[in-house]
């Protein structure tokens, strides 16, 4: 059976975290995409907080799953101090209207749709499908 990873390398901007990523199957890379995640940081310096950060460097199980409001998705386990992390379609981390509080959103670039001055990812809805549609139900997830 193939071995699936998910590996995300950030970079940490004041207001968001942004993320490019690789889906890899036994090593070898299928699919490329970008990430958009809360800060690393809020003022006062406090990383890992609940709805205000993305997730902590590291390596996690990730699990296929529904969810009520989020639909077909997937659920991060085991980030610490934290629960109900997703990766789920989404398009903003910062501004007026923000579509994460501590969860992944994918999708296929970066550009600032809503003209606030920072990025956001578009087709978030398509590349949330082809994920959902060549990751199994569960890999793991390695964040930087």
């Amino acid at each position: 059976m193939a071995e699936f990873k998910l590996v995300i390398w950030r970079k940490y901007e004041e207001l968001e975290t942004l993320g490019y990523a690789v889906v890899l199957k036994d090593d070898e890379a299928v699919f490329k995409f970008n990430t958009i995640e809360l800060p690393l940081f809020t003022i006062p310096l406090k990383p890992n907080t609940v709805c205000t950060n993305c997730i902590p460097v590291g390596t996690y199980r990730v699990t296929k799953i529904y969810s009520p409001t989020k639909g077909q998705c997937f659920q991060v386990h085991d980030v610490e101090g934290r629960t109900a992390i997703l990766i789920h379609k989404g398009n903003f981390a910062t501004g007026k209207k923000v579509d994460t509080q501590g969860c992944i959103l994918p999708g296929k670039e970066f550009e600032d749709i809503n003209n606030d001055g920072n990025l956001d990812v578009v087709r978030s809805t398509d590349t949330m499908n082809i994920l959902l549609d060549i990751l199994p139900n569960e890999f793991k997830l390695i964040a930087i």
